[in-house]
């Protein structure tokens, strides 16, 4: 086979730089994008914000989800499943705060430049919690030790993670330690606040809890049994049978059942620290009459130009810098990419609002379905460009604020022909059940077959696995008294 040469033609697409600087930019969050320009503003010289960034911009803060007791929350027994549908209502909220010692050497008394930013509130640990009630009680120096070595096999929901058995026996610092100090400085342990600290299983835990109500309390002695002896029966709504143990009739059952309810399968929730999330919406949804218009938030879009100084030297002396010329243009580029962001991102939530306006009418029960083929058709794009817009992107409505994302939904068929979005679906699901009879609530099959009356085709499987997505429990744990 002879060697020769050949010409040939073909096209390919090239990613230029301003391009991977486009893609870039478009799947970044607001937040990260400023984070993304304050770099560009710092290596870039030629680069420059119109004026600061405004303190006062309007952000949505998403509050961190309570710890509830749900089918996903471990527990430290086998009895933590048997809580879920008791206590899902309850929320445990902490209001103690401590702020730091302004005698650190960052302090300056009388001085007007002093950063006060530096003075972070602290708040305490579970641990420092308890060691500061231990402190105040009066123990004496062993039986302060026993605690102290207790507390460290305190996890960070409030139980204790080892038996006292596994402790005495993995402890060397203390001499001739027994069994009954460590029994003994449990229930010392036990005594402190919050109430429930220091149980080893959840039974443990709620009787703890139910122990300090008061002797009088109606019913309180049946929670108590119920809670230490058949607490998954409790949390399987299985009352025949719960009935016919203890003989006892509804009205019993139920004052006990809410006893159990209001207490607190995790009592160290107070001190479980999760970050707050703030949303800056890139878009706002109004309604003017009959029409809905959306516009870019003006607080989110950053206030770019180059800088006209430099700029105008640059202009007189084109040859003496070739380093400031790049810059010049990457500043450009980036202005306009920025810019052409937000447009995109506007392209892009006209046509869901347009989709999807009776939503905004109507609520969840009126989304119909929607894929991002449908709105890359509409605005001309690729269907990997309208997922980048649709990311970490965030519109506010008179409904709330919503990711752009939310607005797209699978189908499922109807009788007619036609088809029904699956947040539609969800949606009824959700009605169906907060309308149902509590004493016989509908089970999947039977929600189902309402749903088929009218005219929507669901699979019990389908209503199962939405009401799984909306974290409700199946019609055995929703039965009441």
């Amino acid at each position: 086979m002879k060697n020769s040469l050949q010409l040939k033609l073909s096209q390919h697409l090239a990613l230029t730089p301003q391009l991977q600087q486009s893609i870039r930019l478009l799947q970044l969050s607001t937040l990260e994008l400023n984070q993304e320009l304050e770099r560009f503003l710092m290596e870039n010289p030629l680069l420059e914000r119109t004026e600061g960034w405004n303190e006062d911009t309007p952000a949505v803060l998403i509050t961190p989800p309570q710890i509830t007791s749900t089918s996903n929350a471990s527990s430290p027994s086998s009895d933590g499943d048997s809580l879920e549908s008791i206590n899902d209502n309850e929320n445990w909220t902490s209001s103690e705060i401590t702020f730091s010692d302004p005698s650190n050497s960052n302090w300056r008394e009388g001085n007007d430049d002093y950063d006060y930013s530096t003075q972070i509130a602290a708040e305490p640990s579970l641990i420092d919690h308890l060691v500061s009630q231990l402190r105040l009680s009066n123990l004496s120096e062993r039986d302060y030790q026993v605690c102290s070595l207790l507390l460290s096999h305190i996890d960070e929901e409030g139980y204790l993670s080892a038996s006292l058995e596994e402790i005495l026996e993995q402890e060397k610092l203390l001499e001739e330690l027994e069994i009954e100090e460590l029994h003994i400085a449990l229930k010392m342990l036990q005594s402190l606040d919050p109430i429930g600290v220091g149980a080893r299983s959840l039974a443990e835990c709620l009787c703890i809890q139910l122990s300090s109500l008061p002797e009088h309390q109606e019913g309180k002695k049946l929670a108590l049994d119920i809670a230490g002896k058949h607490l998954q029966l409790l949390g399987n709504h299985d009352f025949p049978r719960l009935k016919k143990i203890y003989g006892c009739q509804d009205a019993s059952l139920k004052i006990a059942q809410q006893l159990i309810g209001h207490c607190n399968p995790h009592p160290a929730a107070d001190f479980i620290r999760s970050e707050a999330r703030y949303v800056i919406p890139d878009v706002i949804v109004r309604k003017n009459k009959t029409q809905w218009s959306v516009t870019l938030n003006p607080d989110a879009i950053p206030k770019l130009r180059v800088h006209r100084v430099y700029a105008d030297i640059l202009n007189k002396n084109r040859d003496q810098s070739t380093l400031l010329s790049a810059q010049l243009q990457e500043a450009r580029w980036l202005i306009k990419n920025v810019q052409q962001r937000f447009d995109t991102i506007l392209r892009v939530s006209e046509a869901i609002v347009e989709r999807q306006r009776h939503f905004f009418e109507h609520g969840e029960v009126a989304m119909r379905p929607l894929v991002l083929r449908e709105i890359a058709d509409t605005v001309g794009m690729h269907e990997s460009t309208v997922s980048r817009v649709t990311s970490q992107k965030f519109m506010l409505t008179p409904r709330g604020i919503f990711e752009l994302k939310y607005f797209f939904s699978s189908h499922v068929g109807t009788d007619s022909g036609g088809a029904a979005s699956s947040t539609a679906i969800r949606a009824l699901i959700k009605q169906l059940i907060s309308a149902e009879d509590c004493r016989k609530p509908l089970s999947d099959s039977r929600i189902s077959d309402i749903l088929a009356q009218q005219g929507i085709v669901v699979a019990r499987r389908t209503v199962a696995k939405y009401r799984e997505a909306m974290q409700i429990h199946p019609a055995s744990q929703r039965k009441s008294l």
